[in-house]
């Protein structure tokens, strides 16, 4: 019999040497492929996340704390993130390099902004340089502020102030093709003496100075705290939100079950009331930055 499978001795012998070498042969090769490329897990990871597209998500630097803005603009390409707020005209090189926008463009402070006649010369020329270098870059928003109370000032004054200092900037950002963005932000806890802090104040803002280039920055954490009713308010207002901002109430951390709101249901709204901007992420994370930013991304992603 084994002369039949297999000749004689020496025959055997050359025939199981050469199966060896053969079987050898493959299995080095087996290992070296294995080893020199990498694993279905590791293409996975390396791949970007898909998103469905309905919201646009951003983030500010904060969410991924201190790492270099070139790591970032590289995760953020991965974790299928379309933009990051708030950076400068220095920085937008590294965006354009990695196809991110430059979201929202800062100006000047919050304390000293617009709601105060002495501070309209030298806010709007910060502003009229923003909307311009924001328009060249091909970006969409300019940020601005009402900035704080101050003793004698009414916030009907305020509000008067305000309107009269953007007819004077919105007509280059209609030009320019721009949306100057004023933040709502909390007076209760972070920002005290913050004269924009409840949406009925901005929304009659917007209705002053009459122009769709003028909006509002909605940022949910602040007027969480100020008035809740978060849905509600965004629905009924979207024709004048322009750009909003994220994080967890309370404490400004992570959108995880910490926190009081709920996100899927927040932009899912959002997305039924044709809301078209950017969602940009702002909070301060207090575990790992990319799981957390991973977990910020999921829940907004409706």
């Amino acid at each position: 019999m084994r002369d039949v499978m297999f000749g004689n001795d020496s025959q055997t012998g050359l025939s199981r040497r050469r199966l060896l070498q053969a079987a050898g042969g493959g299995a080095v090769a087996a290992i070296a492929g294995s080893v020199g490329a990498p694993s279905r897990a590791e293409e996975a990871a390396s791949k970007p996340v898909e998103r469905k597209g309905n919201v646009k998500q951003a983030i500010c630097k904060g969410c991924l704390k201190k790492m270099p803005l070139e790591e970032m603009a590289k995760e953020c390409v991965r974790l299928g993130v379309k933009g990051i707020d708030l950076q400068r005209p220095d920085s937008w090189e590294v965006l354009k390099k990695y196809g991110l926008v430059g979201t929202m463009t800062p100006t000047h402070g919050l304390a000293k902004g617009l709601n105060q006649k002495e501070n309209h010369e030298e806010c709007l020329a910060v502003i009229r340089q923003s909307i311009e270098a924001t328009a060249q870059a091909g970006y969409p928003n300019v940020i601005c502020f009402s900035g704080n109370r101050a003793p004698g000032l009414t916030d009907e004054e305020g509000l008067a102030n305000c309107a009269q200092a953007l007819k004077q900037v919105v007509g280059l950002a209609e030009q320019k093709g721009v949306t100057l963005c004023m933040e709502l932000l909390n007076s209760k806890v972070n920002h005290k003496g913050y004269m924009c802090d409840h949406t009925a104040w901005g929304v009659e803002l917007c209705k002053q100075v009459g122009s769709p280039n003028f909006k509002l920055l909605y940022d949910i954490y602040h007027m969480q705290i100020m008035e809740g009713d978060i849905i509600r308010t965004l629905t009924d207002n979207i024709q004048y939100i322009g750009h909003i901002h994220t994080a967890g109430v309370p404490g400004r951390h992570e959108l995880d079950d910490t926190q009081e709101l709920y996100y899927p249901a927040i932009m899912r709204a959002l997305v039924k009331a044709g809301y078209k901007g950017y969602v940009a992420h702002e909070y301060s994370p207090v575990r790992e930055p990319i799981p957390s930013l991973e977990q910020a991304l999921a829940a907004c992603d409706v």
